[in-house]
């Protein structure tokens, strides 16, 4: 049942987003959101506590994102969290890049990376992951300092582990 919701949502905004004629913007928008969220237990809370009003909820995503995105990745955001979905917009949100990869007959792979990559980068590390699974791949890079260093790539249930982190975390188990 509660994949169907996410499905739905994700299949309406999509469609919403397209039908404006800026879905990979509000895709790459919302991409980036969704990790915010995800690693912000407080403003995930806070945006889904229906003791706290309409409106400052509506601020909170003004602040998050109003001015530096495309005014429909803002509404459909408001849109979700008034619908009382704010736990599922990470989830809704994957769908929605699921769907749109889809839309373009490529497969997305989520890159962890400890710095920014430029264009290049992306465009050489497509092409490899391409290359490596024998099908087109979009890379959505998010910064995570955690890694320290490196990338980690997940396409599907395919992890690529290529972070300083996990080489160190192996280490420590080598040498215990």
């Amino acid at each position: 049942m509660a994949e169907d919701r996410v499905d739905g949502y994700a299949t309406a905004l999509f469609e919403v987003a397209r039908a404006e004629g800026v879905l990979p913007k509000v895709e790459e928008e919302l991409f980036n959101l969704s990790h915010l969220l995800s690693g912000n237990d407080e403003l995930r809370t806070t945006l889904a506590d229906p003791a706290i009003p309409g409106d400052r909820k509506q601020a909170i995503i003004d602040e998050l994102i109003g001015k530096r995105s495309q005014p429909v990745t803002a509404l459909l955001v408001s849109f979700v969290v008034s619908a009382g979905r704010a736990r599922e917009l990470p989830a809704i949100i994957s769908n929605l890049v699921e769907r749109a990869a889809a839309s373009r007959r490529h497969a997305v792979a989520e890159v962890r990376s400890a710095v920014p990559l430029d264009d290049d980068q992306r465009r050489r590390l497509a092409k490899a992951l391409s290359t490596n699974l024998g099908k087109e791949v979009e890379v959505k890079v998010f910064v995570d300092p955690s890694v320290l260093g490196g990338l980690s790539a997940r396409v599907g249930d395919v992890v690529i582990d290529g972070t300083v982190r996990h080489r160190l975390d192996q280490l420590k188990e080598t040498i215990r």
